[in-house]
């Protein structure tokens, strides 16, 4: 699926590219703003209790310390303090940030992330960028100095910051987004009209416009690595390197902690984006409606947004993968390393890759504690919701892809890995209903 945006002409802070949302009529009538200043959510009231924040409180107390790196400054010891993994790096061209004159083809943006932190870094760029996932209270955002300090010390930027990350893209409530764009040779979107927000709903051919790939999606032309050769006509691409195992002929990867923009680490950060806004959605949702004392007047907007969270965690609308696709970095093996596996082994971050994204299509964020803290109402409808289609009791035709044995095989994974799981799921009936 995908959804149409429209470029913000300025913007402080943001990871995964900077635009004004004015987007489909779906996304923005189905999400609508929602009041983050009120008294159940208090965004705006810094708990410290994300990954970012948690690290400078180690910071300050001296629990932790940031190297510097003649080279490459903070970053590699940021990474290693929020257990970010280098393989995870993508690569991003188009000038779609506040510090797009730094940001070219030749001089790309890199990204690097995990479950909960994203890290964006430019070549010659005054801060590094974050965004971080709080238990509670959404997407936090901050930036680091790059300069060598004797005390670093990360700057929240909330304000900033929601210029582009509180929009249509991201369901109206502070969140992650990616865009694909057409981009001229430059890095500057050459098409100013729509956009594309993409994540695991998206055509594959529409996805990657402005990023380096590495990998191979086999005859799959996609926009990745693509520039627009006609600004007469903008969405003409030369695609003729679609599929790259190396970027060294592009610019210079030495400036780079790696040399790949890896296909799987894209695919991964486009799934979690919009499964991150989605479970912070329903979780401000129920907490506002409970506030305001609208339990009654909620049941059916309740009931959709479960539904809506429960179809994205089981990959119901996934785009069909009709070429095998390939990494080029070890995130491919690193990945599914993190587990956690049951006792066959298995795990839902093993890559299937062939026809879909994962061999077991549930999400891993049912291990998160964006998950673990929604309210009580909201996680136990969600539990019953997921429960329904993996016990063959909810046979819809938005599920057909899921067979009695993958809906089978989550639910063993499940019983052995997931903490808290309601009793109802040790039964032994899984997949056909029984």
């Amino acid at each position: 699926m995908t959804r149409q945006i429209r470029p913000l002409a300025s913007a402080i802070l943001i990871l995964t590219g900077c635009v004004r949302l004015l987007g489909q009529a779906d996304d923005n009538a189905t999400y609508p703003y929602v009041p983050f200043d009120h008294r159940a959510i208090h965004y705006d009231a810094a708990p410290g209790t994300d990954p970012v924040g948690l690290l400078e409180k180690k910071l300050q107390s001296g629990q932790a310390k940031l190297e510097f790196d003649p080279k490459f400054g903070y970053l590699p010891s940021v990474l290693k303090n929020l257990g970010i993994n280098v393989d995870s790096q993508v690569l991003v061209f188009s000038k779609t940030s506040f510090q797009s004159p730094r940001i070219s083809p030749a001089t790309p943006r890199a990204l690097y992330f995990n479950d909960t932190v994203s890290v964006g870094t430019v070549q010659r760029g005054d801060v590094l960028e974050f965004v971080s996932l709080d238990r509670n209270q959404a997407i936090q955002f901050y930036s680091l100095d790059v300069r060598k300090n004797d005390k670093p010390s990360f700057l929240r930027r909330t304000t900033e910051c929601l210029n582009c990350h509180l929009s249509t893209g991201t369901l109206n409530i502070p969140g992650l987004l990616i865009a694909s764009s057409y981009t001229s040779a430059d890095g500057t979107p050459a098409f100013r009209g729509a956009q594309d927000i993409t994540d695991h709903r998206t055509p594959i051919e529409n996805r990657w416009g402005g990023w380096y790939v590495t990998g191979n999606a086999g005859q799959t032309l996609t926009r990745g690595n693509a520039i627009s050769i006609d600004s007469r006509h903008p969405t003409v691409l030369d695609q003729r390197d679609s599929n790259l195992a190396s970027l060294e002929k592009k610019f210079d990867t030495s400036h780079y902690l790696a040399g790949t923009s890896d296909v799987v680490a894209l695919m991964t950060y486009e799934h979690q984006t919009r499964m991150t806004d989605l479970l912070v959605r329903l979780d401000w949702e129920t907490r506002l409606a409970a506030a305001d004392n609208k339990t009654a007047q909620f049941q059916d907007r309740f009931k959709f947004l479960v539904d809506e969270v429960a179809a994205y965690m089981l990959f119901a609308d996934e785009a069909k993968i009709r070429y095998p696709i390939t990494g080029i970095s070890t995130f491919t093996r690193t990945f599914p390393e993190r587990g956690p596996r049951d006792k066959k082994g298995r795990t839902v971050r093993e890559f299937d890759l062939k026809t879909r994204m994962f061999r077991y299509p549930m999400s891993y964020f049912i291990y998160s504690e964006a998950f673990d803290n929604l309210p009580g109402v909201a996680k136990d409808a969600l539990y019953r919701r997921l429960h329904d289609v993996l016990s063959g009791k909810e046979h819809g035709a938005r599920y057909a892809k899921l067979s009695a044995e993958d809906r089978s095989a989550i639910l063993e994974i499940l019983r052995d890995t997931k903490r808290g799981l309601p009793p109802y799921y040790m039964a032994a009936a899984a997949g056909g209903g029984r």
